[in-house]
């Protein structure tokens, strides 16, 4: 039998009509729906419900969207048997069984049907074996699922067959033992069918090339962390043209069946000793493409400014509308300007007419050129301290893209009403040519509001500047109303050295500047995704789901060890996190909820489906305002070009929902390398900074908790270092997932996440940008009476993850 969904459906339908009188024998044998009090209070005597199985089985072999509606239709679920099949998804959500997102149900631990997946092995037939590139792995316990790779007999001209090494995107489907020999006994899980091969996963390990005395050979100092003090002998000849303190790939080979390991370079990627060095090794070790192609660059030079008279334009002047950009001091690109005034209408007394223009990256990008597959390989803009790799080269990004002051520039423009609430009561887009009236940073910005303008905003004080903060005013009632996660979690920033090096760590102030431009942009946001929506596009939205109920039960935990009770009932939104946060404002126990309730929160992602923004609480979202900057938004300009018949640079006629969500799926895995290369870069800039610090002493407070020990985050510099579990004292610390804590055998000494420590830093590894530190005597732990779990297997502290 099919086991897709309308193979589920015959069967729910053979079922429900069966006569009610099969004999026991027979009903042991066939009947696929268990007899329940509720169905026979509910319906009539015939009545029968799906049992558990058979609901989680409909939900994981139907390949589209499925929900409580749809699992009643299939099963012929009605009346009152509706709250018996609420509360039946509620138990297997809570078993772990399904996942929700919003009002679609998937089974647990399952793949979506695109996956960006490495290539990892060959089986004993030969076969590829892949693994997905990003899986959670719940601390360990939940093995990533390995996919069968099924490749064409006939490769489509110019695809290049697929190898281990390899990173592919792929469509997969689920595998059943019964289906394929090739399941091997449940170990394979899914069949991958290659949509695209991606950049070569590295096979090499990179580190720093240090030179022997006499010129003959050296040794490699790995950058990874986990291959801290492991350097690799390379023997005379097998250095190339590597100099000392060159960053290199190398190759590692054996002496022998159980010689020593060496390495040979194989390639030289550049000198540590020049400026922006240590961006270099996360650029190399996360495989962030860095060099345009020179077709990108040449269509980039050949491109020229946007005409406003330009031959079928759609384009309106706005020329006279005084725009103008707040941006970070440093900044270099301006993708959005922004501008408010009072609604003229009656109707809509104290309410303001908001303009939102986003640079019109999409004049220039146009859809299958070589700079718009460049952008896309790219996914984002990498930001590190030292340098920015950008999606979009310079000539567009920071040129004819960029809404530069006084010049004229194509922008797509959105304006919006909105009433003395904040509450949005219409919108349109529109494809214009704007003018910006100033550049201005957010401090800038913030001075002339606060009684100190300069001499660029003194004149734009009292017609874009007071009116801009008025708005806001309303937006902010609206965002109340809203209530969207609070949490409280700064960012620093690197000042860095004219050399490259750093200088110091900043926490900078979060001002009403900034807040101001954050509604704005959400706002403009939400207004793309439902235009796209009601004009029945297909579109990119940017998608953050609600927290697992494995994670709230963990959460609900946690709490109940300090004296919380999380609530029991109710729908679940940010607004039942921003209570408890609000409990512990003013409390020791501050850092330490805000840092678990984070860890609770799912991580954001581009996806083709929309299942809603938990941490915004909006029900749709889609990233409409930096087009610059991330490969999503010129998906979602192109969608509203085409939607509003703006121009012929729209979205490609034919675009399929299928295309766009392997494009998120893409995107969304080059999001979180940025993330990761962004963060390993300022570890390791920290790190350099702290190495003629050994001895001293810092405060700071625990930023993670694991079996091997605790990660320490400094209060003056942010730094992370971590402190071994088996120096913490006389006593075995064992490690209490519940608690987030370590917690001391016999002494009942507790070191828990959040806890503020007194620490000595005893190592720095500059190139792993790795730390080491020791407790201080008297420090931590004085928290008694600790009880600790004494079964099953501890998981590791989940990674941060951003949910905006």
């Amino acid at each position: 039998m099919d086991r897709s969904r309308h193979g589920w459906i015959v069967v729910a339908r053979q079922i429900r009509n069966r006569p009610a009188t099969a004999t026991a024998a027979g009903t042991r044998k066939t009947r696929l729906r268990a007899r329940t009090p509720e169905a026979s209070a509910a319906d009539s005597p015939e009545a029968f419900l799906p049992t558990k199985e058979q609901i989680v089985g409909f939900i994981a072999e139907s390949p589209g969207k499925v929900g409580k509606r749809e699992i009643a239709r299939a099963f012929g679920i009605g009346g009152g048997q509706r709250i018996w099949l609420k509360r039946i998804l509620r138990e297997l959500e809570d078993e772990g069984e399904i996942d929700r997102r919003q009002k679609t149900l998937h089974r647990a631990g399952t793949l979506p049907p695109v996956v960006l997946a490495d290539i990892t092995a060959r089986d004993s037939d030969g076969e590829l074996i892949a693994r997905p590139a990003e899986w959670d792995d719940a601390g360990g316990t939940v093995r990533a699922p390995r996919i069968l790779v099924h490749l064409p007999r006939r490769p489509k001209p110019g695809q290049p067959v697929p190898g281990v090494g390899d990173r592919a995107l792929l469509r997969i489907e689920p595998v059943h033992d019964r289906d394929s020999e090739k399941s091997e006994a449940g170990s394979i899980a899914y069949i991958g069918r290659i949509i695209k091969v991606l950049a070569r996963v590295r096979a090499q390990v990179l580190g720093i090339f240090h030179a022997s005395p006499d010129g003959a050979g050296g040794r490699l100092e790995p950058v990874d962390k986990k291959l801290l003090g492991r350097d690799l002998p390379i023997r005379p000849g097998d250095a190339g043209d590597a100099q000392d303190g060159d960053l290199v790939s190398v190759t590692v080979a054996r002496t022998g069946r159980f010689g020593s390991s060496h390495a040979r370079v194989a390639e030289r990627l550049g000198s540590l000793r020049l400026e922006r060095a240590v961006s270099l090794i996360a650029i190399h070790a996360h495989d962030i493409p860095h060099v345009f192609p020179p077709a990108a660059l040449r269509e980039a030079e050949e491109a020229r400014p946007v005409r406003l008279d330009a031959q079928g334009s759609a384009r309106e002047d706005w020329r006279a509308l005084p725009l103008v950009t707040i941006d970070p001091a440093d900044a270099r690109d301006h993708d959005d300007a922004v501008h408010a005034a009072p609604d003229p209408d009656p109707a809509n007394a104290g309410g303001f007419i908001l303009t939102v223009a986003i640079a019109d990256v999409a004049a220039y990008v146009r859809p299958g050129t070589a700079l718009d597959k460049a952008a896309l390989e790219r996914g984002n803009s990498v930001y590190f301290p030292d340098r920015v790799v950008p999606m979009l080269p310079e000539r567009i990004s920071n040129d004819l893209g960029s809404l530069r002051p006084h010049e004229d520039r194509p922008a797509l423009a959105a304006r919006i009403v909105i009433d003395i609430q904040g509450r949005k009561r219409r919108h349109s887009f529109h494809r214009i040519m704007m003018r910006s009236a100033a550049k201005l940073a957010y401090g800038q910005a913030q001075a002339a509001i606060d009684g100190t303008p300069d001499d660029t905003t003194a004149p734009l004080l009292d017609t874009v500047l007071r009116p801009l903060w008025n708005a806001y005013a309303a937006l902010t009632d609206a965002r109340d109303e809203r209530d969207p996660l609070a949490l409280d979690l700064p960012e620093r920033k690197l000042v860095l050295k004219p050399d490259g090096t750093l200088d110091r760590v900043i926490m900078p102030e979060r001002l009403d500047a900034h807040r101001l431009i954050e509604e704005c942009m959400i706002l403009a946001n939400v207004c793309a995704a439902e235009t796209l929506e009601q004009a029945g596009l297909p579109l990119i939205y940017r998608a953050h789901d609600e927290p697992s109920a494995e994670k709230l039960r963990a959460l609900a935990e946690v709490l109940a060890s300090i004296g919380i009770k999380s609530p029991k009932t109710g729908a679940l939104t940010p607004t039942m996190f921003n209570r408890i946060l609000a409990l512990v404002e003013n409390s020791p126990n501050r850092d330490f909820v805000n840092e678990v309730v984070l860890r609770t929160q799912a991580q954001a992602e581009y996806s083709a489906d929309n299942y809603g923004h938990f941490g915004l609480h909006l029900r749709r979202y889609a990233h409409f305002t930096s087009p610059i900057r991330r490969y999503a938004d010129l998906v979602v300009h192109r969608g509203l070009i085409r939607a509003l018949k703006l121009g012929p640079d729209g979205l490609p006629d034919g675009t399929t929902r299928e295309e766009l969500a392997e494009i998120a799926a893409q995107i969304s895995a080059a999001e979180r390398r940025a993330m990761a290369a962004e963060r390993e870069t300022v570890d390791r800039l920290v790190a350099h900074f702290m190495a003629d610090r050994i001895g001293a002493e810092f405060s700071g407070r625990i930023a993670g908790v694991t079996g091997a020990g605790l990660f320490v985050k400094l209060d003056d510099t942010g730094a992370d270092g971590f402190i071994p579990a088996s120096t913490l004292g006389q006593d075995y610390f064992r490690y209490d997932e519940t608690l987030h804590a370590l917690v001391g055998s016999r002494s009942r000494k507790s070191f828990r996440l959040g806890d503020r420590l007194e620490v000595r830093l005893v190592e720095a590894v500059p190139v792993a940008g790795a730390l080491r530190f020791e407790l201080l005597s008297g420090s931590g732990g004085e928290r008694r009476g600790v009880r600790a779990q004494r079964s099953g297997r501890p998981k590791a502290t989940g990674a941060r993850r951003r949910y905006g």
